[in-house]
């Protein structure tokens, strides 16, 4: 077994149970990591589809209906990878803190919906990039389902216009080039200023502006545990970080949920 799958010691273990219980308010932060323990790749990561293909920028899904259609083509790709993936216990157990009223939202930089299919409700998830399970058009912001949008592709060999606007529909997510979400960084934002305590899970907090996030949070006086398999740039201003699998961590600390993982 790899280091970082080995579960915590005992008294590191229950260091963190007691920070979460007496913490009045958190919030979660997560990244990548959380996503590849449930079988989704790391994109960014050496050998990542980024590292093998150049991404198409928005500004390119704009002037280009060839750009248009290999978008999508890859994104049906990866949302074959999405929905093969299952919850992680780490997702449930996050997802069973927002549920008893301890922590108000979980904050994300993935895109796969994995959150909201571990039980969080949708309106509790704040998805700083976007959504790849599902469309909208980039004027109006109407919602299109993938099936609808294959189907078009399928029969027309062009990308889907938005049936209300005419504006063209991409999928959900912040595209390379693309403003991001001032909504959602600012509600994001309001949660970590307001939170005792960040739970950072699964992140190496490199990606901007997302990474600053914490940052906000720390300097308004919230205490920050960090776990994630690698070092990060925010290791010496937390209070605890553990180089584990965030699965390792949430089996240690809600044994219960590793148990009821395994039936």
């Amino acid at each position: 077994m790899r280091p970082d799958h080995e579960a915590p010691a005992p008294e590191t273990v229950d260091a963190l149970r007691n920070l979460i219980t007496r913490s009045a308010g958190f919030v979660a932060f997560t990244g990548a990591g959380i996503s590849t323990e449930a079988g989704i790749p790391d994109f960014r990561s050496p050998g990542g589809m980024w590292t093998r293909m150049d991404p198409i920028t928005f500004q390119e899904f704009i002037r280009s209906e060839e750009a248009r259609l290999e978008d999508w083509r890859r994104r049906f790709v990866m949302n074959e990878q999405f929905d093969a993936a299952r919850p992680t216990i780490a997702h449930k157990a996050l997802a069973m803190l927002v549920e008893e009223g301890r922590m108000p939202a979980i904050v994300t930089q993935n895109v796969d919906g994995l959150h909201q299919r571990s039980g969080t409700e949708a309106d509790r998830v704040i998805e700083l990039h976007g959504n790849a399970t599902y469309g909208h058009c980039i004027d109006c912001r109407r919602r299109m389902e993938l099936d609808e949008i294959r189907r078009h592709i399928d029969a027309e060999q062009s990308c889907p216009v938005c049936a209300d606007c005419g504006g063209l529909v991409k999928a959900a997510v912040v595209s390379f080039g693309e403003s991001m979400p001032q909504d959602a960084m600012a509600k994001a934002a309001a949660h970590c200023r307001e939170a005792e305590l960040i739970l950072i899970v699964g992140t190496s907090l490199l990606v901007q502006p997302a990474a600053s996030l914490p940052c906000i949070g720390r300097e308004c006086g919230a205490r920050l545990v960090i776990i994630n398999r690698q070092s990060t740039q925010l290791d010496e201003f937390s209070e605890m970080v553990l180089n584990h699998s965030s699965d390792s961590v949430f089996a240690a600390v809600y044994p219960q949920l590793a148990v009821a993982n395994q039936k």
